[in-house]
């Protein structure tokens, strides 16, 4: 199940029980970011071990260290990650959301808030579905 559609298939107090704080955040994003398993990204080897961060995956071979966020759309997100996940919420469940709307709900500054849902729909556009995955920058 893609990103997007489990956000819409959410309601206020089933989201806010299931993602109230970074824990259970981050044990989402690693459950659904390796489904399929583990790779690491420099030696493509499919061993690993914890890592130094919660949730996080350490290859055994060339001990690379990767965190859940780490390619994803929360990647070096400075918003707490639940705030985060609230705004990814709200936006998957209507994407024509005013960054006002956002900002004003979350008490956030409306600048973070659109580079945020600017993000978001970015990854929806690229065809990602928002699987979580960040798109590739081209160079």
């Amino acid at each position: 199940m893609n990103f997007l559609t489990f956000f819409k298939r959410l309601n206020d107090q089933e989201f806010k029980s299931r993602f109230s704080d970074t824990e259970s955040c981050l044990e989402w994003i690693a459950n659904t970011k390796w489904t399929d398993g583990f790779t690491c990204r420099k030696c493509g080897n499919t061993n690993y071990c914890a890592g130094k961060s919660p949730y996080s995956r350490r290859c055994t071979r060339c001990k690379a260290d990767e965190s859940a966020k780490a390619q994803t759309v929360f990647h070096h997100c400075r918003i707490p990650l639940p705030e985060a996940f609230e705004m990814a919420w709200m936006v998957c469940r209507k994407p024509e959301v005013s960054t006002y709307e956002i900002a004003r709900k979350m008490d956030a500054r409306q600048m973070t808030c659109w580079k945020f849902k600017k993000r978001i729909l970015q990854c929806l556009e690229q065809g990602h579905g928002l699987e979580l995955f960040v798109p590739e920058k081209q160079s």
